[in-house]
């Protein structure tokens, strides 16, 4: 129960020292994009990476070359998914979804809010964040597709460009 073997023991810290290492070069190799921001595919292809290093040093059954093969497997599924996302519209569509508008010239959008399941709290937090002490003082804030708030002040002579491509007001 609290100890078996000694043999085991070894096992584990030999294949998570080796594991631990694969991983890490195979996240190099793949690039910067790999350890970005997350959007939900991103976070499905993390919380995998770990369920197999998990298993790999638990199990038996799975040897250092199976768990090297399903991390490449992972981080190769990964890569190509973010190639095709930066080159075909569809596809980034649907791995990432597209920014959404909460708050716009210093007014909540509350259908916004109940659809991205944020609080006013949240928004006001992202606001005091940005240095900002009215919401009054904010043209916009975005749920980016990684989870985080961007807060746009309003500014002198700008287009806001950088507004483009957000969902607002039930756009999709």
């Amino acid at each position: 129960m609290f100890y078996d073997d000694l043999h085991g023991l070894l096992r584990t810290a030999v294949i998570g020292l080796s594991a631990y290492v694969v991983l890490v070069v195979f996240l190099r190799i793949s690039g910067r994009r790999t350890l970005s921001k997350m959007n939900a595919f991103d976070f499905v292809v993390t919380i995998s990476l770990g369920s197999v290093l998990a298993t790999l040093l638990l199990s038996k059954n799975v040897t250092l070359a199976n768990g090297a093969l399903a991390f490449a497997l992972l981080i190769f599924l990964q890569f190509t998914v973010t190639w095709f996302s930066v080159r075909v519209p569809l596809v980034k569509k649907i791995v990432t979804g597209k920014p959404v508008m909460l708050l716009h010239e210093g007014e909540v959008l509350r259908e916004a809010l109940l659809k991205a399941r944020v609080t006013d709290n949240e928004i006001r937090a992202a606001v005091r964040s940005s240095g900002i002490p009215s919401i009054k003082a904010v043209k916009a804030v975005i749920l980016e597709t990684d989870g985080s708030f961007s807060v746009v002040p309003y500014a002198k002579e700008t287009d806001y460009s950088a507004l483009e491509g957000v969902v607002h007001l039930g756009d999709n």
